[in-house]
């Protein structure tokens, strides 16, 4: 792990198991045209190695990883 923090849009501090909301619509690559749209709430976020990038289960796609420049914690 980084001992750089992973850190939201917003600048706060996010851990495994945070709540995050998605603040633009993000087309998601490999999924067959899946788009998640601004304001879904992803739950139970894992963090990563990098403090950039944070994965998580939506409904439709599993084992998503998101950029922390595209969510704010709940």
């Amino acid at each position: 792990m980084s001992d750089t923090p992973t850190r939201d849009a917003n600048g706060n501090e996010l851990a495994d198991g945070d709540s995050v909301t998605l603040i633009k619509d993000l087309k998601v690559k490999g999924s067959g045209g899946v788009t998640l749209k601004r304001g879904t709430m992803v739950r139970k976020i894992r963090l990563t190695g990098d403090p950039d990038e944070i994965e998580a289960n939506v409904d439709k796609v599993k084992g998503l990883v998101l950029r922390t420049e595209f969510v704010k914690k709940a």
